[in-house]
């Protein structure tokens, strides 16, 4: 195989972005992806909407139209999965990296199913992959899981969520309506401020009225087959219980990241060594895009304000 000018490994909206990039310059280019076309948008929950408007999610000045001004999960995976089609984007799909190696002026990518030499590398993964645990007895039943995708597996269900972020809320609202009774168990003392500004009041009057019953300051101390027991400020509760949805946030890679050789903070927020004006990290030729350049601060970069990171990256190849 041809020597590549970029290896992108991640193909979700970033990684398409930067193939898209490196296209348009008739850079010989791979994006090298996992899963399915934007992997980690496939695994959101379906009814999920997005909190940016579809023409801050759009890549490459290509428009994109959806319904509202916010769009839904279907019309983002349509959106993107024809920006790859019709591009025709060199692309493998259902291939993972499970290494990168630096050799002289080159890396050597190597996958489930090949390896790739590329003259530089972008690393455009995200963080969906890996869930904060809550790192209690029980967490490993099979009624928890750190992942959400539809409303109506829970119905006439006794549901915990833990959580007060977006994912936690969306779920808390959207199980409750077809019919589960919900319990909220949140570690703070309020629903999260970045919660979408057009859902907070709605779980706060559910959770007021009482349809939604919240602990707040609350914490998981154990989950057994049929409760779950919480650690309140009015002491040790059990609450009776039938699938528990711990959607407390995720992570990325860092591990990864490390075997890379790229250097992270040594402080909680993990951050990753990178030039923010050429995004390559302290290995020259290999470089940062999306998400992942924020750490555990994963609330940092979304779509709208990384997209930028494709043209950045390779405007910099492009002047060695």
């Amino acid at each position: 195989m041809k020597k590549l000018n970029i290896a992108i490994i991640g193909g979700g909206p970033i990684g398409i972005a930067c193939g898209l990039e490196a296209k348009k310059n008739d850079l010989e280019y791979l994006i090298i992806e996992k899963g399915p076309i934007v992997n980690s948008l496939f695994n959101y929950p379906s009814n999920m909407q997005f909190f940016s408007s579809s023409e801050k999610l759009e890549i490459d000045e290509i428009p994109f139209i959806s319904k509202e001004a916010k769009p839904k999960r279907n019309e983002a995976l349509e959106y993107y999965r024809r920006i790859v089609t019709s591009n025709k984007l060199n692309i493998h799909l259902f291939e993972k990296v499970t290494g990168v190696k630096k050799d002289g002026d080159a890396f050597s990518v190597t996958t489930n199913k090949a390896v790739y030499e590329a003259e530089n590398v972008i690393v455009a993964t995200g963080f969906y992959d890996l869930p904060n645990l809550l790192n209690v007895p029980g967490e490993d039943l099979p009624k928890v899981s750190h992942y959400y995708k539809d409303p109506h597996f829970y119905a006439s269900q006794k549901l915990a969520i833990v959580g007060a972020s977006n994912s936690a809320i969306d779920a808390a609202l959207e199980c409750w309506r077809k019919g589960s009774e919900v319990s909220l168990i949140i570690r703070g003392s309020e629903v999260g401020q970045r919660v979408k500004y057009w859902v907070r009041p709605d779980i706060i009057n559910r959770i007021e009225e009482g349809s939604i019953k919240a602990y707040y300051n609350s914490k998981v101390k154990e989950i057994q087959e049929d409760s779950v027991i919480v650690n309140t400020p009015e002491g040790e509760i059990s609450i009776k219980n039938d699938f528990v949805l711990a959607l407390t946030g995720y992570m990325p890679n860092f591990k990864f990241l490390e075997n890379l050789g790229i250097e992270l903070s040594n402080d909680e927020k993990r951050l990753p060594n990178y030039n923010q004006e050429t995004m390559e990290t302290n290995i020259p030729g290999l470089y940062l895009a999306g998400v992942i350049c924020g750490g555990m601060e994963t609330h940092k970069w979304f779509i709208e304000n990384s997209r930028i990171h494709a043209e950045i990256i390779v405007k910099h190849i492009l002047s060695k």
